[in-house]
């Protein structure tokens, strides 16, 4: 039986960045294993698929907190996921492909980032409803399209929601592996 939880999200903090790293490593661990190697998943955290630092400083990065039926006990790290305004397509701080240059909402589609859950609180939702705030933001930001970079894990949660595959990238690894990710496309619905 799953305990009770209500999740709340709020803007990433600086102070936020440590929990951060731990949620997605047991994040990309506990829900990344069955679709990649160990030696894949070694080569890519803190690469390919780990925090890039500039969405907080942007304020377009996302954390997802579970708070528990007991209101004594406090909120816990379950999610997290942001959008870029910048021309990186994903990876992290030291991940391949940095471009910061800023997007133009009128031409460019605005990138969906490094949505994770961790494994407690996986197949509640959460998923979903950080894509849904993070389409929301970049819409209200002027953007009425989104592209990403997904690992092969989030493919099936991005084509229920509308996302289209339009190319596989198979991204090389500093340990010599190589990642497979599928770049995936959406064109906004309405506005926010």
């Amino acid at each position: 039986m799953m305990e009770d939880y209500r999740f709340e999200l709020r803007l990433a903090e600086e102070v936020d960045i440590p929990a951060l790293h731990a949620l997605i490593e047991a994040s990309v661990r506990g829900l990344q294993a069955g679709d990649y190697t160990p030696a894949q998943i070694e080569g890519a955290l803190g690469t390919v698929l780990g925090l890039d630092t500039q969405l907080v400083q942007d304020h377009t990065y996302f954390i997802a907190e579970a708070y528990p039926g007991d209101a004594s006990m406090p909120p816990e790290l379950a999610g997290c996921g942001g959008w870029s305004c910048r021309k990186t397509l994903f990876g992290a701080d030291r991940g391949p492909g940095r471009e910061p240059e800023l997007l133009d909402p009128a031409s460019d589609a605005a990138k969906v980032r490094a949505i994770f859950v961790h494994p407690r609180f996986a197949r509640r939702g959460l998923g979903s409803k950080l894509l849904a705030r993070v389409e929301a933001e970049a819409i209200a930001a002027g953007f009425n399209r989104f592209e990403m970079g997904s690992t092969l894990t989030g493919v099936p949660l991005y084509r229920l929601r509308g996302y289209v595959e339009t190319e596989q990238l198979a991204v090389p690894l500093p340990n010599g592996e190589t990642l497979p990710v599928v770049r995936m496309v959406k064109q906004a619905t309405s506005r926010a």
